[in-house]
């Protein structure tokens, strides 16, 4: 069982049950206890978890210090829903900044994590809407699939880095300029001299294509044409292996044969992997080819730090509190859709 796997069992536990014995569990899930007490230590920094002496409760956020759920008084503070695909790479900032803006409003914030899975996050806002929430915060898997009940709900909702195809929706949202984010890595590697710049997306991120649309758009005002490699629709490591792998050894074969000079590639993961692979050819990173990695989640621990498109995800989560806790107080006010700008962050693999 992978970390991600044994996060989301702890993550389960708890909001089924409030506490968990690290022992228990270990046993439970045929690992160690160390690795239990580890993956408690990993959650618990990211604020989604309280580690107790032999195990762990929810957050003082969500239930009391004996781990029971605490029940809401008439006139206590609101209480948001935070529903997000996942509790690890892109979203525990997302969670940090709705927990402290939470705090500052007097907000209770109650977190819901769907594993990508839009049957998961119907039943987790149903038990949500059950239990009493004012307002909801949600990523969904499929706007599609979610906009039908999103529809009818009771208490107001924002949807949270999501952008439906039919704006028709009404639907407020706070979202990253990914457009913005892809004309800036452009603009940066043009301006170092580049002018082969292909792109790699990861072919299943709800962001490909406003990433696509910021690389067009950053290519043309640059008075640059797309190369002839790409874009590159990479399939995540667990999806196509041989459509992965052909399309890793089809942009190295790019980057050898000079038909590309530089990259943006979306993710960070996927850039080390493309990094790697470029440095056992022997390509001169950033002499050869230029790389910037778009999240910047692990892209600065990489052999050459990554220079990285970094997403304000911490302001995303802030803001999206922020967003709902108006419309509480105001029903009536103008509805609203932020677009926060990202930032560049410049390290030796564009330079």
């Amino acid at each position: 069982m992978h970390a991600e796997e044994r996060h989301q069992a702890i993550l389960r536990r708890l909001r089924e049950h409030g506490s968990l014995r690290v022992t228990e569990f270990a046993e439970e899930l045929q690992v160690s206890p160390v690795t239990v007490r580890r993956d408690v230590e990993a959650l618990a920094e990211r604020g989604l978890v309280a580690r107790v002496h032999g195990g762990a409760v929810l957050p003082e956020t969500r239930a009391g210090a004996a781990g029971e759920p605490r029940p809401r008084p008439h006139g206590e503070e609101p209480v948001f829903g935070l529903i997000v695909p996942a509790a690890d790479y892109y979203y525990p900032e997302v969670i940090k900044g709705a927990r402290e803006a939470a705090a500052e409003h007097g907000v209770r914030l109650v977190l819901g994590i769907s594993q990508y899975s839009s049957d998961e996050e119907r039943a987790q806002a149903r038990q949500m809407l059950a239990d009493g929430i004012d307002g909801l915060l949600i990523t969904p898997c499929s706007f599609a699939v979610a906009q039908p009940w999103l529809a009818e709900l009771a208490v107001p909702h924002v949807l949270v880095e999501r952008r439906p195809g039919d704006d028709a929706s009404g639907a407020e949202r706070v979202v990253t300029d990914h457009v913005h984010g892809a004309r800036l890595a452009v603009q940066h590697l043009a301006g170092t001299g580049r002018r082969r710049i292909g792109l790699m997306l990861r072919d299943d991120s709800p962001h490909g294509e406003p990433v696509l649309e910021g690389y067009v758009g950053g290519l043309a005002v640059a008075g640059l044409d797309a190369p002839g490699a790409g874009p590159y629709r990479l399939p995540p490591p667990a999806g196509e292996a041989a459509e992965r792998e052909r399309l890793l050894a089809d942009f190295t074969t790019a980057v050898t044969d000079g038909r590309l000079d530089a990259a943006l590639i979306h993710n960070d993961h996927d850039a080390i992997v493309v990094l790697q692979r470029l440095r056992a050819r022997g390509v001169d990173v950033p002499g050869d080819v230029a790389i910037v990695a778009y999240d910047d989640e692990v892209a600065s621990l990489a052999d050459i730090p990554l220079t990285a498109i970094a997403p304000p995800k911490h302001a995303v989560g802030a803001a999206a509190v922020e967003l709902l806790a108006r419309r509480l107080a105001d029903p009536g006010r103008a509805r609203h859709r932020l677009a926060i700008l990202p930032e560049l962050h410049v390290r030796s693999s564009s330079v």
